[in-house]
């Protein structure tokens, strides 16, 4: 069988800049790490290769050094990997990148199975990988808990909802989006890591995807961040000492009004 990975390149660190021009991250100078959802994705696609047979390739679509997260994935255990990488994909909102993707997972042929994380911890959204599936044409089954079957035709998993949980059954080829409960990611493997040092990793860029450049990046992104700003950092505050009971009064006199009523 032939799974799909798609991971992101997120900033590690809560310190995230908004360039005020184009409203978009600022990435430069930021150490980045792979998003650590997409770590579940990667065990849950990983899992099934191991026991179904077949190839996990991992994708991720960013700048040159995204490819730092694509050569941890193949140290982990995934077989290959793909950068989608080109200048006309800068400043891409969500439609815009998972119509990219889309392509990409297009371009590879015969894939049963799209792997994703369900959420990236920069952008928060969880629309990349159901976008993808809207772009495809594919069934989605997101938020997936567990995975109960897959075989070469359809898929049954379980998944959460704010209520409890939902099983769902869905036709190949389909898209995923893979809770932290599916799964336990497994570490870095010495041969893992000697494989991902010397592993190729093509480039595909707006060409080898077949799209222009009025379908993806900034200019075919049809959100538009008109303006940001950063909150102003709270000052003041109290710091109060006492018992629980006078520290309860206190509260009460607080919340109330000093000497007020209810």
């Amino acid at each position: 069988m032939k799974f799909v990975v798609a991971v992101k390149q997120v900033p590690d660190t809560a310190e995230v800049r908004i360039d005020p021009e184009r409203g978009t991250l600022i990435r430069d100078g930021v150490p980045s790490i792979m998003n650590p959802f997409d770590t579940y994705a990667l065990e849950e696609a990983m899992k099934w290769r191991d026991e179904l047979g077949g190839v996990v390739t991992v994708i991720t679509m960013g700048p040159p050094q995204a490819e730092a997260v694509l050569r941890e994935a193949i140290s982990m255990g995934a077989d290959d990997a793909i950068l989608v990488s080109d200048r006309a994909f800068a400043g891409a909102d969500t439609w815009a990148t998972s119509h990219t993707l889309a392509a990409a997972v297009t371009e590879l042929g015969d894939v049963d199975a799209v792997f994703f994380g369900k959420q990236a911890i920069d952008g928060d959204t969880a629309q990349t990988g159901p976008s993808v599936a809207a772009s495809l044409d594919w069934p989605q089954i997101t938020f997936i808990g567990k995975v109960r079957e897959l075989s070469e035709n359809s898929i049954t998993a379980e998944r959460y909802v704010e209520t409890g949980t939902q099983v769902v059954q869905a036709e190949l080829p389909v898209v995923l989006t893979i809770l932290k409960d599916a799964n336990v990611p497994r570490v870095p493997s010495l041969r893992g890591k000697m494989k991902s040092r010397k592993a190729i990793i093509p480039v595909w860029g707006l060409a080898d995807l077949g799209l222009t450049e009025d379908e993806t990046g900034l200019n075919g992104s049809p959100t538009k961040v008109v303006v940001t700003a950063t909150p102003e950092p709270r000052t003041g505050g109290q710091i109060h000492e006492g018992s629980t009971e006078e520290l309860v009064e206190k509260l009460a006199d607080l919340l109330l009004g000093e000497g007020g009523e209810s």
